[in-house]
């Protein structure tokens, strides 16, 4: 009951709203009365706070470090059902097997609670983060709280209460096989409220390998929807996750609660303000790598002549 309890509330947090005062720009109109980004600091206060997310990653301007090693994941194969619902702002799936993990630096074990999208319209540039300002079509956050917490309240209390993974996505030729339920079942939740149960799925299945996670950026921030709570430890990969323009398309097909298209479900970027951007070293190992051969490659040529 706590589980479910503590579910419940997250999703509240994360993305429910009980009156329609804030809304994305793609909702804003003269004759409407939600507030878009730029005044979300008029419905929650910390909005306007200076450690907000989502922000756009300067590569040149992250640091290496050493302790962010590659992540431990447990039960992340394992599969479940759940339900896949339109919340009026996105769409979401909350995470029943308690999936955790640790490693990374992240400094404790937390547990999965529910995942969402945020996206473009279309198909176009729809991600919340930027890299040296490319927005991608679409990202995908896991949402997880520390182990130790019965309740997200408590979580959110803590500054590092709360880890996410950001992963994004990139347009590809071919249908991800792996994506063909979570899309299908778009087409039965085109409306607020609307859900449909989602059987024998796994976070591997969304994520698709775990093996290909080591290169990532780790900053502090906040969640990006109202109340906008800096208590986000931000892990956000490198690598994006292939779908087609069909499948990125689909998620335009749904619904706001106000009944309009639900397309630009993004916050758009927030001020650094001095924060630093850590990057992991698997880009480190692979840049080196290629220098590495690099100078191989250039003494073998140079003996050759000789």
């Amino acid at each position: 009951m706590k589980s479910l309890i503590s579910l419940f509330l997250l999703s509240f947090v994360l993305h429910l709203s009980s009156s329609a005062d804030w809304c994305y720009r793609t909702q804003v109109s003269c004759d409407g009365h939600c507030k878009g980004p730029e005044r979300w600091s008029e419905v929650k206060a910390d909005c306007g706070k200076g450690r907000q997310s989502p922000i756009n990653i300067v590569t040149k301007k992250t640091k290496l470090d050493e302790r962010l090693t590659p992540f431990k994941f447990t039960r992340y194969q394992d599969a479940f059902d759940s339900t896949i619902t339109n919340n009026g702002h996105s769409v979401q799936v909350n995470i029943l097997n308690a999936p955790t993990v640790s490693g990374g630096n992240l400094g404790y074990t937390y547990k999965a609670v529910q995942l969402h999208l945020h996206w473009g319209t279309d198909g176009g540039p729809g991600s919340e983060h930027t890299v040296d300002g490319e927005q991608y079509p679409m990202e995908l956050h896991i949402v997880h709280m520390k182990q130790r917490y019965n309740s997200v309240q408590d979580a959110l209390k803590d500054p590092s209460g709360i880890a996410v993974l950001g992963f994004f996505y990139e347009e590809s030729k071919t249908p991800n096989k792996h994506y063909d339920q979570f899309i299908h079942a778009l087409k039965s939740i085109q409306n607020t409220n609307g859900n449909v149960t989602l059987r024998k799925i796994s976070l591997n299945q969304f994520i698709l390998s775990e093996e290909n996670m080591t290169n990532y950026y780790r900053y502090e921030g906040s969640l990006t929807t109202p109340g906008c709570t800096e208590a986000v430890v931000w892990t956000v990969f490198e690598n994006p996750i292939p779908l087609d323009k069909e499948q990125l398309r689909a998620f335009s097909s749904l619904k706001f609660h106000d009944g309009k298209p639900m397309v630009g479900t993004f916050r758009p970027v927030q001020s650094r303000n001095g924060r630093t951007v850590y990057r992991s070293s698997g880009p480190a190992v692979l840049a080196c790598t290629v220098l590495l051969f690099v100078s191989i490659t250039t003494t073998l040529s140079l003996s050759h002549i000789n």
